[in-house]
């Protein structure tokens, strides 16, 4: 299905039986970061500098001129001008105080001298600090996370897009091409992955940092989050406890030695922990997680979705601008998460008359095995041929479509969206759906994405807005009626 994909997403897995040593004790892998096109400019830049400095121009030629942020290992690339958010006070400069003293203000109200050297434990006292912890923090040196100069993704021209005849599939059609994620916002998204993993393996050398969700699943957009997946091990850990144990550590390497380039971290002791930060390098927002594996699983599950058939990325791309900007499109808010309506989008298209998706899992059930191993997850998106649906809508018409089904026909008192079924089930009398406004069945693990979703108001406002949607376009025929496409696409 996607030429020379063998290694789409892949990490190169060696056998699963590998052997496993004490993550504390190996030596990380050496990992390049891709050398973007920026980088090559700037090399050149300071190769001609290097050259006026024996010539004695050197003062007169940089006079003036802004240095460039760098990451930890000195790849600089230029970034744009602060954020407000991040405007007000200010910080000496980093010439005019030491490192330490610097720090020191910053994490300690103890003012220790030598407090951003003990700020992040070194491999021998994270061995101390993990030595009553379960011994399941052995990873699998299997696994490997490549560069993304690696992964060989769809070629443009092989990645042929749906024909608008029509107003509203026009639109549809506009607005994903000028939103969804270009191979650029990817590139920055890696280097930034690439130069976090050199980092905490100075912590946890055999530890992986994957990146997952929308920016690897066809599904992201030029403004799209990162979601990054910490891997010490690919048995469970647990999220409470141990989860939370590494995030502080993270988030301490991120306050204190990574200051310069990571900015506002923050540790959310959610169901799920995280670590929020924004990378002033790559300007992205991340999210990072410890040992969520259905995320890498689902990823791919998505990105096969996403592919195999040429009417889904534009469909799934125009849903979320329009709950984005519906205020609808936000689980910390107690509203749906991206990833609930991605699902959504693929269940209305199995759930047709003539059925514009399949079930991948059930027609594929060794590609996309819960139980499979990490070192093979990566395998399926190349082995699942294009789905070759006898539904001919429109891409205008499948949105109307789509905002009726869940205004006027799907059951939210008695049924679960499951795209692992290619159908709506019914809700089980357990503690997972009972008493849930909107359940949405993970494909993997089988809990509710909608969970977030736990208060009548905000259930009755997204059930509005569908109804709205629907009896809009319905009538007009055009997006603008739902979603500013001006605006949206200034956006991205």
């Amino acid at each position: 299905m996607f030429p020379n994909s063998s290694n789409l997403g892949r990490p190169p897995f060696p056998p699963k039986y590998q052997h496993r040593n004490n993550f504390l004790n190996k030596v990380p892998l050496n990992i390049q970061p891709i050398v973007s096109h920026q980088q090559i400019i700037n090399a050149r830049i300071n190769f001609q500098n290097a050259m006026a400095s024996l010539s004695g121009n050197l003062v007169t030629t940089l006079a003036g001129m802004p240095q460039p942020l760098v990451y930890g290992n000195g790849s600089p690339v230029n970034t744009p001008s602060p954020s407000p958010t991040f405007r007000g006070k200010k910080r000496l400069s980093e010439q005019s105080v030491p490192f330490g003293v610097k720090r020191q203000r910053y994490r300690s109200p103890h003012r220790e001298t030598h407090a951003v050297n003990q700020a992040v434990p070194s491999p021998e006292q994270s061995a101390r600090l993990f030595s009553g912890c379960n011994a399941r923090y052995v990873p699998d040196l299997g696994i490997h996370v490549p560069r993304l100069q690696d992964i060989l993704f769809p070629p443009v021209t092989e990645t042929t897009l749906p024909v608008a005849k029509d107003k509203l599939s026009l639109q549809v059609l506009k607005l994903f091409e000028a939103c969804q994620q270009q191979t650029c916002d990817l590139n920055r998204k890696e280097l930034c992955r690439s130069e976090l993993q050199r980092e905490i393996q100075r912590i946890f050398p055999c530890s992986r940092l994957f990146l997952v969700g929308s920016s690897l699943n066809g599904f992201g957009t030029r403004t799209s989050d990162g979601d990054l997946c910490l891997v010490v091990t690919e048995e469970p850990v647990n999220q409470k406890t141990e989860a939370r144990h590494i995030l502080s550590l993270v988030h301490k390497l991120f306050s204190t030695k990574l200051s310069r380039y990571i900015e506002r971290p923050q540790l959310i002791r959610a169901k799920v922990p995280i670590v929020k930060f924004r990378d002033k390098v790559s300007c992205v927002e991340f999210d990072l997680n410890v040992n969520n594996i259905v995320g890498i699983r689902n990823t791919f599950l998505l990105r096969t979705y996403a592919y195999v058939e040429k009417r889904v990325r534009p469909l799934v791309l125009v849903v979320k601008k329009w709950a984005s900007f519906h205020d609808i499109n936000d689980a910390s808010r107690g509203t749906l998460s991206s990833y609930s309506l991605v699902l959504m989008v693929l269940h209305y298209l199995q759930t047709l008359p003539e059925p514009i998706l399949p079930s991948l899992q059930k027609n594929y059930p060794e590609s996309f095995d819960p139980t499979m191993q990490l070192n093979l997850v990566h395998q399926a998106p190349c082995t699942i041929p294009p789905y070759l649906s006898k539904n001919e809508s429109s891409l205008g018409e499948l949105l109307i479509g789509f905002f009726k089904y869940y205004a006027t026909e799907f059951d939210w008192n008695h049924q679960i969206i499951s795209v692992r079924e290619a159908k709506a089930i019914p809700r089980p009398d357990d503690a997972e759906w009972r008493n849930k406004y909107i359940c949405v069945e993970e494909p993997f693990d089988r809990t509710n994405t909608a969970r977030a979703v736990h208060e009548k108001q905000k259930f009755d406002i997204i059930k509005e807005e569908f109804l709205k949607s629907w009896q809009i376009l319905k009538d007009k025929k055009d997006l603008s009626f739902v979603l500013p496409l001006k605006a949206t696409i200034q956006r991205r």
